[in-house]
């Protein structure tokens, strides 16, 4: 693609609200966003009873309630994707899902994915990893908390079960919500790059507002995947650390600004300075009145605009030359 693909990612930011789902699919829509992305999950196939809330949860939901609890809250089931994927459909934008468990995979695959999205947290699950492979559609591979080496047995699971490398795309990810800029570690998604021979990369988004994710995309991100939600002082796990619509809406501008920005990287004239080339650049002048037949030296002729003579770069040339005419100052030097 000669764009960064833009996801939206609504998340679980629909409280188990279908119509604010909706509401998250028109406001990835309104932004511009190539694809807006939710998760299914079985809760009880993905988080044991006693499994504890992660600190940033802990500090946007009730504490009394589990892990277990809370994420049941937020599940759509299968006649909510059909539906949100019908209308992402009528919407005209892709829809996405994370599957979090072998079941979900099966129900996004009926669905008719044909891209996949790995979350951060199921890079080890060895019985996940082969499930998706050898689904062999395109996929992209968040990478939080894993090192390169666990990006390369996953990696190499995902080929051995028949998805080649080059329908895979890894994103450079922090799991924390929010990132801290001082975390964040841009420069790991070009390590990504480099250590899987050029693999294409991108970068899921976790810092607070829009400038890192522009960052990214300036670096070569060719996926952005930044969470969002209708109003952050809702209730729930994750709508602090997403952006509000009018926000989202900047940062896919931002990006495309940046793409047209960056260019084919072939450096040459613009066809918009071509015009100002000759008004920037300097012609060799007669500083001073000369005569004909009169030798050019250091003291009679100098350099000024307009660049439409004899370029400066001729001086040695021109210097012990004798003049074919007289010259006023300022009138651009002949051969």
């Amino acid at each position: 693609m000669n764009k960064t693909f833009i996801i939206a990612e609504a998340g679980v930011n629909h409280n188990g609200n279908l119509e604010m789902a909706r509401q998250l699919i028109d406001a990835a829509v309104a932004a511009g966003a190539d694809a807006v992305k939710f998760q299914t999950f079985k809760a009880e196939k993905i988080i044991a009873g006693n499994a504890p809330k992660a600190h940033y949860q802990q500090e946007t939901t009730d504490s009394d309630e589990s892990q277990l609890e809370m994420v049941k809250k937020l599940e759509l089931d299968e006649a909510a994707h059909i539906q949100l994927y019908q209308y992402c459909q009528i919407k005209g934008i892709l829809f996405l899902s994370t599957p979090f468990d072998l079941e979900s995979i099966d129900l996004l695959s009926r669905l008719g994915l044909e891209i996949f999205k790995i979350p951060s947290g199921e890079i080890t699950n060895l019985p996940y990893l082969r499930k998706l492979g050898a689904l062999k559609k395109r996929i992209i591979l968040s990478t939080g908390m894993a090192n390169l080496g666990e990006i390369k047995n996953a990696l190499d699971v995902l080929t051995e079960s028949g998805t080649p490398l080059e329908n895979v795309s890894v994103l450079h990810c922090n799991t924390e919500y929010p990132t801290t800029f001082e975390d964040a570690n841009l420069k790991a998604m070009l390590t990504i790059k480099n250590a899987f021979h050029g693999i294409a990369v991108g970068y899921s988004d976790h810092t607070n507002g829009i400038e890192v994710a522009i960052a990214a995309v300036a670096m070569g991100a060719a996926v952005i995947e930044k969470h969002f939600t209708l109003d952050r002082s809702l209730p729930g796990p994750d709508h602090k650390a997403s952006l509000e619509p009018d926000e989202l809406k900047a940062m896919v501008k931002a990006i495309r600004n940046i793409e047209k920005a960056l260019g084919d990287g072939i450096k040459r004239p613009s066809p918009s300075e071509v015009k100002n080339k000759s008004v920037a650049r300097k012609s060799i002048v007669a500083a001073t009145t000369i005569e004909k037949g009169e030798m050019f030296n250091e003291q009679n002729i100098t350099v000024k605009r307009p660049g439409t003579g004899i370029s400066p770069m001729f001086w040695d040339e021109i210097i012990g030359r004798r003049a074919t005419k007289p010259y006023l100052r300022d009138e651009q030097i002949e051969t």
